[in-house]
């Protein structure tokens, strides 16, 4: 089946789902900051979805009090669903503009990234057993065993990829669900548990922290990897700062509210790293993100019309054209993320924190 034909196939349920228009996929509007209950709210960004074009829009608030980014009004449970659905599709994303489509999703995290986030964790301790929140395929619990050749990787995700994980030897075990879903039957088994970029897209970030907490051992290791709203590219780039990634990330948490809350938890942060989580994209990014809202519009399922095949060729061609560019823009991220990441430019940053005794 090709891209059109999977299009049409799904078109019918798309069209269903907006039919009462998309306000049903937002809360209320929230009048204090979630993280420390202050009204003083500030509007931060105002922004559509840019890389699928789903309809709605999406605001983020900064609180002046913890700064705190949030989006508000925050999506239920249903818009998450409806608004995650179908990115990682395969022959969507290649509708949406090919290999330039990976830019637009986000760059996947690197072989030598997988390893150095490893060699992070034997730095201070080789863990028995280590539990990979949001592993999908489980491709950082395969590279890690090169580093920790005697740790057993669990796996934990709620999609699919999960069980393949399993059946082609990646991880021990794999769990289907969510973290905060599982963490009672998952108590304290692990010595080591890695939140890579799941505290951004999580409804409750506390609740996922609580129950990081419940899984590992007391003196387990935890290792969070976040994007960080306090980075300059942010302002730089406005709302086509790709780290945004509205309206799927919900909550962009501040280092220092991070740490507190570990250390409220019982946690002691034992390392920060800014540099090594930096993902070197943004320029990249935000040019696809330009590019995608500018060239002819592509075939997908949640418009009612089909796209004409000319449309469609013209942006092929367009996309074509403009890859030079891209890979340029992608070459820079890498040639100056050395310098930009010592001058408050990093995207991202990775805290490691250890698990004190029981009260």
């Amino acid at each position: 089946m090709d891209v059109a034909q999977r299009v049409a196939q799904r078109r019918p349920a798309y069209l269903a789902a907006l039919a009462g228009g998309t306000e049903r996929f937002h809360e209320p509007r929230s009048a204090d900051c979630p993280w420390c209950g202050s009204p003083r709210l500030r509007i931060r960004l105002r922004t559509a979805d840019l890389i699928q074009h789903k309809p709605g829009a999406f605001t983020l608030d900064r609180c002046a009090n913890c700064a705190h980014l949030f989006q508000n009004p925050r999506l239920t449970p249903e818009g998450q669903e409806f608004y995650r659905r179908d990115s990682s599709d395969q022959d969507l994303r290649a509708g949406l503009g090919a290999k330039a489509a990976a830019a637009l999703v986000g760059v996947r995290p690197t072989d030598r990234r997988h390893l150095a986030r490893a060699r992070a964790m034997r730095a201070l301790d080789e863990p028995e057993c280590w539990l990979d929140v949001g592993t999908g395929r489980a491709r950082f619990p395969a590279l890690a065993r090169q580093v920790l050749p005697y740790t057993s990787f669990d796996g934990l995700d709620p999609g699919r990829g999960v069980e393949q994980a399993v059946r082609h030897g990646r991880v021990e075990e794999g769990h289907r669900g969510t973290l905060t879903g599982l963490a009672d039957a998952l108590a304290g088994r692990y010595d080591a548990l890695s939140l890579f970029h799941q505290l951004e897209r999580a409804p409750d970030p506390r609740a996922e922290l609580r129950a990081a907490k419940a899984a590992l051992r007391p003196g387990g290791h935890l290792m969070i990897e976040t994007t960080d709203p306090g980075c300059r590219y942010a302002k730089v780039l406005g709302k086509w700062w790709p780290s945004y990634a509205q309206p799927r990330h919900l909550h962009l948490i501040p280092l220092a509210n991070l740490r507190r809350e570990l250390e409220e938890l019982g946690f002691t942060v034992v390392g920060v790293e800014r540099r090594a989580a930096h993902v070197p994209a943004d320029l990249g990014g935000a040019l696809a993100l330009l590019l995608n809202r500018c060239l002819p519009r592509a075939d997908v399922p949640w418009r009612a019309k089909p796209a004409h095949p000319l449309r469609l060729r013209l942006r092929r061609a367009a996309w074509g054209a403009c890859l030079p560019l891209l890979a340029l823009a992608l070459l820079l991220d890498a040639l100056l993320a050395p310098l930009l990441t010592r001058t408050g430019f990093s995207n991202a940053y990775r805290l490691l924190a250890r698990r004190g005794a029981d009260d």
